[in-house]
């Protein structure tokens, strides 16, 4: 026998108002998604005629949502290409280090500048740091507008410790921090590495080009500008003329080998009378106490043991050591020396030949 067919469901017949309220719906996300096609084609559009326009090949490599902009409105944003390229690469890397060793008391770990910076809160225990005071400002913001807030406290913090006053600096503000703009956040940190001191050398003579797009009459223009983020530094972090040692290095490296030569020379004639030697110019100055005991020999003196380390075991004790031959220095007459403690410590050479030559200008003749 065979089974009769299985009667299917019944379906309630869709009224005309559903179908009216379907239509509805459906026009309504139609022209929806129209108008957004419709602006993201005006965005494209706007992109390719920059792109296209006289000098619009370096903004091939933008962000197509850099071009989505207000009319009236100007943004800035770092070349690509420059942004890549080693020298300003070098420059974000002893940025970075240099925090991290700043922020290693508060376990802070810094791996972008941009990424870690914009919300204030490195910012602000940098500035606290630096500064040796507390900023009133909440400890962790989530918000955009309290993470605003907090920067503006901080870097009026900042502009007051660089001497910039209430205006401030127009290299950052707030908007250029929090939008993460790389530039406006190397010219900060490297107004604060020179302002401090920081016992680190920043690569000199960096540039970097940045792209500034803004929309006029409903068209993108552009400009690009060279901005330069590090110029030519003496070892206190200023500008300075530059002398012999920086031509030795740049242009006459077998004459600078002479040059160290004769003042191991110079050392060693009075470190002998005391059974020691200089082998290595370049490391055995770093802890100061070749630098004092020489100071004692130069002077026909008796250096107290008790006033230096002489066998230093940390940073500090090196620095104390530096610090006090070239108060040594000064006391024989001679100018405060230019390089810091702290760059001789670092093993800077030519912090540590300026030091050694100003002592045989003065004492070259002595029998």
């Amino acid at each position: 026998m065979m089974a009769s067919p299985r009667p299917k469901s019944p379906k309630t017949p869709a009224s005309r108002n559903d179908s009216k309220d379907e239509s509805i719906w459906e026009k309504l996300g139609t022209l929806g998604r129209k108008k957004k096609i419709q602006q993201v084609q005006d965005v494209s559009r706007e992109g390719r005629f920059a792109i296209d326009s006289p000098g619009g090949a370096v903004l091939r490599d933008l962000p197509a949502e850099y071009y989505a902009i207000e009319e009236g409105e100007e943004r800035s944003m770092i070349d690509p290409h420059s942004y890549n390229s080693p020298r300003f690469a070098d420059l974000r890397r002893v940025l970075t280090n240099w925090l991290n060793d700043e922020m290693a008391p508060y376990r802070i770990i810094v791996k972008s500048l941009e990424e870690d910076l914009y919300d204030g809160h490195v910012l602000q225990k940098l500035t606290e740091k630096l500064s040796g005071s507390s900023l009133a400002v909440p400890e962790v913001t989530q918000s955009e507008v309290a993470q605003k807030q907090k920067l503006k406290v901080v870097l009026s913090s900042v502009n007051q410790m660089l001497g910039l006053g209430h205006h401030g600096s127009q290299l950052w503000n707030v908007e250029k921090i929090h939008g993460k703009n790389v530039i406006a956040i190397v010219h900060l940190l490297v107004a604060l590495v020179r302002h401090y001191r920081a016992p680190i050398r920043l690569p000199e003579n960096v540039f970097a080009k940045v792209v500034i797009v803004k929309k006029e009459d409903g068209q993108l223009t552009h400009r690009v500008v060279e901005e330069e983020m590090t110029s030519t530094y003496d070892d206190l972090g200023l500008r300075y003329e530059r002398d012999a040692f920086d031509t030795l290095f740049d242009h006459a490296p077998d004459k600078l080998q002479v040059v160290k030569k004769s003042l191991v020379t110079f050392a060693n004639k009075q470190l002998n009378k005391i059974n020691l030697e200089v082998t290595d110019l370049d490391s055995q100055f770093n802890d100061g106490v070749y630098l004092c005991l020489l100071m004692g020999l130069l002077e026909e003196y008796f250096v107290p043991l008790h006033d230096f380390y002489l066998t230093p075991r940390s940073f500090e004790d090196k620095v104390h050591n530096v610090t006090f031959a070239f108060e040594l220095m000064q006391d024989a007459g001679l100018p405060r020396p230019k390089p810091r403690p702290e760059d001789i410590v670092n093993l800077d050479l030519k912090s540590t030949l300026r030091v050694l030559y100003n002592l045989f200008f003065k004492y070259k003749n002595l029998n």
